[in-house]
């Protein structure tokens, strides 16, 4: 895989063909079944979870958090992100797609007027 270009256009599909390529590249492919990669995402949730475990409520920003608690939380997130991108394509599911779905669903489900300023 090639370095990483500041600047560079971000998609979810860019982003998954340079995981498939990143893989491939280390034969991890046999690897990386869904329940595996599954596992993998649920160790990266965990991960992310113990930066926020005693930090109590936080702020919008992180206007507390030191900047290297903020780029350690970001190298939590990537991990999150990709490993749910490689997720969804070992199931063949077009992540964008579904999340569009699901926003549209969710509109439907929490119409403005009934949902406006309500949690529920």
């Amino acid at each position: 895989m090639t370095g990483v270009a500041g600047g560079e256009s971000v998609t979810l599909d860019s982003l998954r063909q340079k995981m498939a390529e990143f893989a491939k590249e280390r034969g991890w492919g046999p690897y990386h079944t869904p329940r595996n990669l599954l596992l993998a995402l649920v160790g990266e949730v965990g991960e992310l979870s113990e930066i926020f475990q005693w930090k109590g409520e936080v702020g919008r920003g992180l206007p507390e958090w030191k900047e290297e608690e903020k780029v350690h939380l970001g190298e939590e997130l990537s991990d999150v992100l990709l490993y749910l991108i490689q997720l969804s394509d070992s199931c063949g599911i077009d992540l964008g797609q579904a999340a569009l779905r699901k926003l549209q669903l969710n509109a439907l489900k929490y119409p403005l007027p009934l949902s406006k300023h309500s949690s529920k």
